[in-house]
């Protein structure tokens, strides 16, 4: 989608600090982190938000999960602990409209969020 940023992160247009990349999903570091590990990932395809994924998509969002899996355990916090997060719509939190889950980890997390 013309103007997204996580597109032009996706297509390199943008440059980022790559964590994990594959034909699906791009995994990149937050450039405004909320924990010492804060990665974003994101499909390559562009789906607003969690509202707008379709059926079609259940492979692709599992497979989003499992990326954060393998990453957390590439990046030290599988054992300790790590939080996945997919804010929907601006009430929630969501700022940039291309569906993405935040991996973070490395400090405690309390509950419930704020």
């Amino acid at each position: 989608m013309e103007g997204c940023i996580f597109c032009r992160i996706v297509t390199k247009e943008v440059q980022s600090k790559i964590a994990y990349e594959d034909e699906d999903v791009v995994a990149f570091h937050d450039i405004n982190p909320q924990a010492p590990i804060h990665v974003l990932i994101v499909p390559r395809k562009h789906i607003p938000s969690l509202n707008e994924a379709s059926e079609g998509e259940q492979i692709l969002l599992g497979k989003m999960l499992l990326v954060a899996q393998k990453l957390a355990k590439e990046l030290g916090v599988a054992e300790s602990g790590y939080r996945l997060v997919l804010n929907t719509n601006r009430g929630a939190g969501q700022s940039i409209f291309h569906i993405h889950l935040h991996l973070l980890g490395g400090r405690l997390f309390h509950w419930p969020p704020g």
